[in-house]
């Protein structure tokens, strides 16, 4: 007979903590709450206007990227 499943969870997460990993709960928006899209584009737009204004990051971009070669 097959064990309940919630000895089954437990067993499983004890061997993920045997290997040395941990549980972690991550909480992200709900984008099925009214207003997110909009609350989306005003953030964006703010972004972009930030970028427009600041006329050294382009540089600093491409400076950065430079750095990466051989990345792995």
């Amino acid at each position: 007979m097959p064990s309940p499943i919630s000895q089954r969870v437990q067993k499983r997460r004890d061997a993920l903590r045997a290997a040395g990993l941990r549980p972690v709960q991550i909480w992200v928006p709900d984008t099925r709450r009214p207003g997110f899209a909009t609350e989306c584009r005003r953030q964006a737009a703010v972004v972009a206007r930030s970028d427009r204004a600041d006329t050294d990051l382009g540089d600093f971009i491409d400076a950065a990227m430079g750095d990466v070669d051989g990345w792995d």
